[in-house]
């Protein structure tokens, strides 16, 4: 099974073929409602580990509710001769498995690495799109291609900040995310809009995939990843193009992005060993705690992945 949106009218701001000014963006972020609280979803949920982890406060951001604070959890004991492995979610904030997934690994798996890794883990890079269940950040900038010197989004700004002292130190790096039908029937509307350009219908896979480094492909590094997460969920299927929302397969469940060129997260360590998961939480066999799970298994996956090379 596979979502493709109704045709429907050009999305309801601005004008079609022209790009958003200020006055457009304004009308886009006055449409957005707070949904949810960071504080209560992610903050108390950090602060419940602060027992077993080092929490930081890296920065905050703002958008009209107040400020937002960024919060990132570090292992404790961190130990020079032991590789580093970041994992990241909540890049788009609406993604909600991202951030769950996250401190599900947190709660619940990453203490069986404690003596093997230094963990890095950012639960919610964009605390106000979670709030609001939004893919761009409150100027109406989609972080995850906001990742590059110098940048206009502040959450991608402030997590370039935080991995800096760790450059070539990181040896994985996970960025977890989700596509979901409201890519479809609104997120690549509202981005066509805001580009001026027009809208280009596109499939939405039923199942989990990954999206590999095109300058560092690691192929058995993502299947390693795939097999597992299969034990929880299933694997998006190609689409009557052979593809992936758009894309080329390189392998079953896989296909591949440059992810500097984009500015994309997963690109901003250089670790040798990268990938974005994408579950899809909208299938009909899916649910948001076997969302949540397969998040938190690719992570441990990838982990275990790392551990066994030479």
């Amino acid at each position: 099974m596979t979502f493709s949106a109704p045709p429907a009218p050009f999305y309801p701001i601005g004008v079609p073929g022209q790009p958003w000014g200020t006055q457009e963006i304004d009308h886009w972020r006055s449409r957005q409602r707070r949904q949810r609280s960071h504080g209560d979803d992610v903050v108390a949920a950090v602060d419940r580990l602060s027992d077993r982890f080092d929490i930081q406060t890296y920065g905050e951001v703002s958008g009209g509710d107040g400020p937002l604070r960024l919060l990132a959890v570090r292992s404790r004991g961190w130990r020079s001769d032991l590789p580093v492995v970041l994992v990241t979610g909540g890049v788009h904030g609406y993604e909600t498995s991202g951030v769950h997934g996250a401190l599900q690994f947190l709660a619940q798996e990453a203490g069986a690495f404690s003596d093997r890794v230094n963990l890095l883990v950012v639960p919610c890079v964009s605390p106000w799109a979670y709030e609001h269940v939004q893919r761009w950040n409150h100027g109406a900038v989609d972080p995850n291609r906001s990742f590059r010197e110098p940048s206009p989004a502040p959450e991608s700004a402030a997590l370039m900040r935080l991995v800096a002292p760790l450059k070539g130190r990181v040896v994985a790096h996970i960025d977890l995310h989700e596509t979901t039908d409201s890519d479809e029937s609104e997120f690549r509307r509202a981005k066509a809009a805001r580009d001026g350009e027009a809208f280009e219908p596109c499939t939405i896979p039923d199942g989990f995939y990954l999206v590999d480094d095109t300058e560092n492909p690691q192929p058995t590094f993502q299947q390693a990843i795939l097999d597992e997460v299969a034990k929880v969920t299933h694997i998006a299927p190609a689409d009557a193009a052979g593809g992936i929302i758009g894309s080329p397969l390189v392998a079953p469940g896989v296909i591949r992005y440059p992810l500097r060129e984009l500015g994309l997260c997963a690109g901003i360590t250089g670790a040798p060993y990268t990938t974005t998961t994408e579950v899809y939480p909208d299938s009909p066999r899916a649910t948001p705690s076997r969302c949540n799970l397969a998040q938190a298994t690719a992570v441990c996956a990838a982990i275990r992945f790392v551990l066994a090379q030479p």
